[in-house]
C-alpha cells in the first residue's frame, strides 16, 4: 500500500525584503510548502484563521512590539507552531518571544541545511506543550469540581446534620434521579444556599 506524503503549509511573515525564494528552494522535495507570504504589519489573527497554516515562520531583522502582540493574541486564540528567525538576540527579546508563544527562535545567518530540523523540533515542542496545557487544564477542572462537591457536602453536613458519607450519597442520589452530574447538583445546592443567605452572585 502506498503511503501518501503529508504536506505541511507554511505561512511566512517577513519585514521588507522578500525572503520567500530561499524558503521555496529550501522546501523543495520536503513535506513543507510555502503557502502564503505576508508582511509583518499585515499579520494578524484573522489572516491565520482564514489560511489555517500548519506552521508559521517569522523572518524579521528584529521583532517589533506589534508582531509580538499579534503572536500573543494568536497563542491565546488559535495556537500554532511559530518559528522566528531574527538578528536581534538580547535577553529581553527572547523572554518576550517565549511569552508570545514562539516555539523556536534562531538568531543569526539563515542556514537552509538546518531548516528542516528546526521546523520539526519546533512542531514537536509545540505539540508537547499543547498536550501539557490540556493536561493542566483538565487537572484544574477536576480540582474545581472536587472543591464544589466538597463545599456542597459541608453545607449538607452543617445544615442537615448529615455525616460526610450521607452527604455524598445524597448528592449522588439526586444526580442519578435527575440524570445530572454530581458537580451540577452541588452547584445547585450551593446556589440555593446563597439565596437562603441573601447572597447574590456577581
Amino acid at each position: 500500500m502506498k503511503v501518501q506524503n503529508i504536506i505541511l503549509n507554511v505561512l511566512l511573515v517577513q519585514n521588507g525584503q522578500d525572503k520567500s525564494t530561499r524558503y521555496i528552494k529550501a522546501f523543495t522535495g520536503s513535506c513543507y510548502q510555502l503557502a502564503e507570504v505576508t508582511q509583518a504589519d499585515e499579520f494578524n489573527l484573522t489572516m491565520v484563521q482564514q489560511l489555517s497554516p500548519d506552521i508559521i515562520i517569522v523572518d524579521v531583522a528584529s521583532p517589533t512590539s506589534m508582531i509580538l502582540s499579534e503572536l500573543s493574541i494568536l497563542a491565546l486564540n488559535m495556537p500554532k507552531p511559530v518559528v522566528m528567525f531574527a538578528d536581534d538576540q538580547n535577553d529581553s527579546i527572547i523572554n518576550a518571544l517565549v511569552k508570545a508563544g514562539v516555539s523556536a527562535f534562531i538568531a543569526g545567518e539563515f542556514n537552509p541545511n538546518r531548516l528542516f530540523s528546526i521546523l520539526n523540533v519546533a512542531a514537536a515542542r509545540f505539540t508537547e506543550y499543547q498536550k501539557l496545557k490540556r493536561e493542566l487544564q483538565t487537572t484544574k477542572e477536576k480540582l474545581n469540581h472536587q472543591k464544589t462537591v466538597e463545599q456542597a457536602k459541608l453545607w449538607l453536613m452543617e445544615n442537615k446534620n448529615y455525616s460526610e458519607n450521607e452527604a455524598y450519597h445524597c448528592l449522588r442520589k439526586i444526580a442519578m434521579d435527575n440524570s445530572q452530574k454530581v458537580e451540577d447538583v452541588a452547584k445547585n445546592i450551593l446556589a440555593l444556599a446563597n439565596i437562603d443567605r441573601g447572597v447574590v452572585a456577581i
